[in-house]
């Protein structure tokens, strides 16, 4: 017997005995990502590439625990794997959480898929809820299980490959569908054709209605360090920012939209300033930002081509090429 399999099997024997520590080790790690991840920090990335290495074995669990089996000898208690995989989840949501938290705009619709996401890392913690209700409905464990996977390649790709907010966007859709594919298949019980069409239609549903709704999904990696609606820039710093301006100033000068967005390091990213009055919009206009500066890559549009009569409340929306809002700066003019 190799030196390393006594240890193994004290081990589960003793997750068997204390089943709740595994459970606790995923909700403290998790936490400890919560405090420790900052998108500029090489912890963050490091993290980030554990998050998708946990998940590549939670995929891979049933071939690993086979492989183990045979050519190792070492079964894998039952008991022990379903901790694992709530200690996966635990440990995924609270290490997206803060990303989320921090960039959603909550005057938008974005409050209800962070909402969502803090609602799931509650569930993952408190056991009666997870096992017995969520574990126990197959349709449900399942839309968290992909959920919670979708949440994490969103904050991971960009952090790791340097991905767009776009990019990721797909990508995360892309493999939630694919891991959410087989489960679908298993919970039809239609026979025949029509369990193929159905289940390849409720596929694509699922892809074009999560498609649709990506202004209301956060871009987790960007946020808005220091914004600015002003009448000056100076050496790249804006001067007073303004809530209310005058017409006259407005055809005199024009207006500045400031913003330093932070994002990670090596990520090249473009983004618009959507100039919009009363709800309308007025302008829309490309800017490209760099990732990797701690106070935020500096970037502004210069509006000078007001209409007659300006008066009304107007926005200035930060969003990606994905329609994903970063934030917003207000005014009104009178």
């Amino acid at each position: 017997m190799p030196n390393w399999k006594p240890y193994l099997l004290r081990l589960f024997a003793l997750v068997q005995r204390y089943p709740g520590l595994i459970a606790a080790f995923g909700f403290f790690s998790g936490v400890a990502s919560f405090i420790l991840v900052d998108r500029q920090a090489g912890v963050g990335k490091v993290i980030a590439v554990l998050m998708l290495l946990s998940w590549a074995w939670l995929l891979l669990e049933g071939l690993l625990t086979r492989s183990a089996a045979r050519w190792l000898g070492l079964e894998v208690p039952p008991l022990v794997l379903r901790y694992l995989t709530q200690m996966i989840h635990q440990e995924s949501l609270f290490f997206a959480l803060p990303f989320f938290f921090v960039t959603t705009s909550w005057h938008s619709g974005q409050a209800l898929f962070t909402s969502l996401l803090g609602a799931a890392a509650l569930l993952a913690i408190v056991d009666p809820i997870y096992y017995r209700w969520l574990a126990a409905r197959r349709w449900l464990y399942l839309s968290f299980h992909t959920f919670t996977l979708f949440a994490v390649l969103l904050v991971a790709l960009p952090l790791i490959v340097h991905l767009t907010t776009a990019e990721s966007y797909r990508l995360a859709l892309g493999a939630a569908l694919v891991v959410a594919l087989p489960s679908l298949g298993s919970s039809l019980r239609i026979q025949g054709y029509w369990r193929w069409a159905t289940l390849a239609g409720l596929v694509a549903a699922l892809g074009v209605g999560a498609w649709l709704a990506r202004p209301w999904v956060p871009p987790a990696t960007l946020w808005l360090t220091e914004v600015a609606v002003t009448e000056q820039l100076q050496q790249r710093s804006p001067g007073r920012s303004l809530g209310k301006v005058s017409a006259a100033q407005l055809q005199q000068a024009g207006l500045y939209a400031y913003t330093a967005i932070s994002a990670p390091r090596g990520l090249d990213e473009r983004i618009y300033h959507v100039w919009k009055r009363d709800g309308v919009e007025m302008d829309r206009i490309a800017l490209d930002i760099h990732g990797g500066r701690k106070a935020g890559y500096r970037a502004w549009t210069h509006k000078r081509n007001f209409p007659a009569q300006p008066a009304g409340d107007w926005q200035v929306q930060v969003v990606t090429e994905a329609g994903q809002q970063i934030g917003v700066l207000r005014f009104r003019v009178d």
